[in-house]
């Protein structure tokens, strides 16, 4: 007998007969999970890539976003951190991808408590009091059914404490998709896509922090930094993370 199916609990045994039924399967590999096993099996859950940026106050993810930042007047630095490295030609990349394009809520509730649990284990996130998601257009909201990067903000910020405004920023044009663009492109596409929704009023805050499910070049969040700033002065920090981030 395969030593990982010892001391199965009364819930892993539940689970390992509705496997029978629909088994799972590992969401890195493709391997079906045991009992026990979670969304990923044990070896790819050991093999997640991290980044430990949420213990760096500087790192290649900040350094990057902050570059982005069109400022003409003082700027606080902003902390960016992501769950792992989200790498083209590796199976992580799938995580973010299941929520995003197969509404696998399970795979990514459970991805946005890591991250969550690793912000909520740095000072450098310790005075987060406003938690923010990049938004959808609404006909890409209607059509999809939710946002992703909602989805994944929720659970970052019960894990911080934090309020969760949903409704605080609103996309006020469609935009391309950024998946084929140019670094140069993605920036032209975004900009001022995004606004404050006036109806939902203003928050008091003292650092914001900007979800969304993949950093890539940082237009888009850098592109509602920009909104955010509109309303916050530089006394308000705006940091920004997300699941994955590319090219680290």
């Amino acid at each position: 007998m395969d030593p990982r199916l010892k001391d199965l609990s009364l819930k892993t045994s539940l689970s390992a007969l509705l496997d029978l039924v629909l088994p799972r399967v590992c969401v890195v590999c493709g391997r079906p999970l045991l009992p026990q096993e979670r969304h990923l099996c044990l070896e790819c859950l050991a093999d997640l890539p991290r980044t430990r940026y949420a213990t760096l106050s500087h790192n290649p993810m900040a350094d990057r976003f902050n570059a982005k930042l069109q400022v003409d007047e003082y700027e606080p630095y902003a902390y960016a951190a992501a769950l792992y490295h989200y790498r083209a030609d590796a199976g992580y990349k799938k995580i973010s991808q299941a929520l995003k394009y197969h509404r696998d809520f399970g795979t990514g509730r459970w991805a946005a408590r890591l991250l969550g649990s690793s912000l909520a284990d740095s000072p450098l996130y310790a005075d987060v009091d406003l938690v923010v998601p990049v938004p959808l257009h609404w006909t890409r909201h209607w059509r999809r059914g939710y946002n992703q990067a909602a989805v994944i903000a929720r659970e970052v910020a019960r894990t911080l404490g934090a309020p969760c405004a949903e409704r605080l920023l609103r996309r006020r044009r469609r935009t391309r998709s950024q998946t084929r663009l140019s670094g140069e492109d993605k920036a032209r596409n975004v900009a001022g896509a995004f606004a404050l929704r006036k109806a939902a009023g203003v928050p008091a805050a003292r650092h914001i922090l900007l979800i969304d499910d993949v950093f890539t070049t940082g237009a888009t969040l850098s592109a509602c930094h920009r909104a955010l700033r509109s309303a916050y002065g530089p006394q308000v920090r705006i940091s920004v993370a997300t699941l994955g981030a590319v090219g680290e």
